[in-house]
């Protein structure tokens, strides 16, 4: 009698699907190996075992033929032989047959091969059958999905680029001593560069950078005003930040807190950040308006730049004890009415400017 042994060493069988084991009998088997499958589609066992019921319809036309499922332990070779050997003498134990077993072994791999002197030691070994996924030793398809990976840019740039930083750090190290540059400041340069590489990929960097560059681009030729605006408006802001720490500087240490540092921050560069808000709202109104697109109300943001600007250069001079508090009361007015006035103004020359042309069209149509 031929058994079909099916060798589970790490007991996938047990452990994913609760099954009793050992596991004898075609439709047991079958049975089992459904089980497993949609337990774990992808776990090498299941394809073991439709070997051996597949074995067995093979071989039972000719001669008295059992299938079976035998399992170990996933926590160590030893134990699992052990388990191994129980049940296979189970096995045997259940076949009750008068006539000579011998076995045929199924596994998936060398380290199921590793229970076969136990399996030997008590029952005779015809065979064994190793049973390999086509898709796992089919070196052309790893080729050809090798060959597209590469193929596709955004793949490419994600693994290519880190791994040619890795492979220039040992010649950079190399050129480096040769100059008399440290090493380590090569590695952290390197290192730096890769980590920089990195979280652009994460976050999306490359990608923001080339919209920036492409509407920067399409400005220029264009004729945009913010073009030149928003670079005048970014210098504003860099003077305005020195000039603020430059105010920093001219407060008495012994007297300064929390609240004068900020106060100084802003005394010192908030007309700055006030002429730049001013200039880039310019440059945004006169683009609006060449591209006929512009509305009267666009009109309101330099002034409420100007109105906030007022407020908390007064509010910081207070502080910092420049300036009284008919000074502060004078700005908060004057920046409140400043901004009502041109919000209120505003909204009147839209309302009529904009709808003179409705009626206009509106009286030709019925005269």
């Amino acid at each position: 009698m031929l058994l079909v042994l099916c060798v589970d060493l790490d007991d996938d069988l047990g452990r994913k699907t609760g099954m009793e084991t050992p596991v004898v009998g075609r439709d047991a088997v079958e049975e089992a190996a459904v089980a497993l499958a949609t337990a774990d589609p992808e776990d090498s066992d299941v394809n073991v075992m439709f070997q051996g019921v597949h074995l067995y319809d093979q071989l039972s036309r000719g001669e008295s033929v059992e299938v079976a499922v035998v399992t170990g332990e996933p926590s160590s070779d030893v134990n699992a032989n052990r388990k191994v050997g129980e049940e296979v003498d189970a096995v045997l134990a259940r076949l009750a047959t008068g006539e000579n077993v011998s076995a045929l072994v199924v596994t998936d791999g060398a380290q199921d091969e590793s229970v076969l002197p136990v399996i030997r030691s008590r029952v005779p070994i015809d065979g064994v059958r190793r049973v390999v996924v086509r898709q796992a030793q089919d070196l052309e398809s790893m080729y050809y999905t090798i060959k597209q990976v590469l193929n596709d840019p955004e793949t490419r740039g994600t693994i290519l680029v880190p791994l040619g930083i890795l492979l220039l750090i040992y010649p950079l190290v190399i050129i480096g001593d040769f100059f008399e540059f440290p090493g380590t400041a090569v590695l952290g340069l390197t290192s730096a560069l890769l980590g920089l590489y990195v979280l652009a990929r994460a976050f999306g960097i490359e990608r923001r950078f080339d919209t920036t560059v492409e509407r920067a681009r399409r400005g220029l030729y264009a004729g945009r005003a913010t073009l030149i605006t928003y670079v005048v408006a970014a210098a504003l802001l860099v003077i305005g930040a020195i000039s603020g720490i430059d105010a920093l500087d001219t407060v008495d240490e012994p007297a300064i807190g929390a609240a004068e540092v900020v106060a100084a921050l802003i005394y010192g560069s908030v007309h700055w950040f006030a002429a730049a808000g001013i200039t880039s709202s310019l440059g945004q109104i006169t683009d609006e308006y060449l591209a006929d697109r512009f509305r009267w109300r666009y009109l309101n943001a330099p002034f409420y730049v100007l109105a906030i600007g007022a407020v908390l250069h007064a509010v910081s001079a207070f502080i910092l004890g420049y300036e009284g508090l008919a000074y502060v009361a004078t700005a908060l007015t004057g920046g409140t009415l400043l901004g009502l006035t041109s919000t209120l103004a505003f909204a009147v020359a839209e309302s009529r400017f904009e709808d003179e042309p409705e009626s206009g069209s509106e009286d030709a149509e019925l005269g």
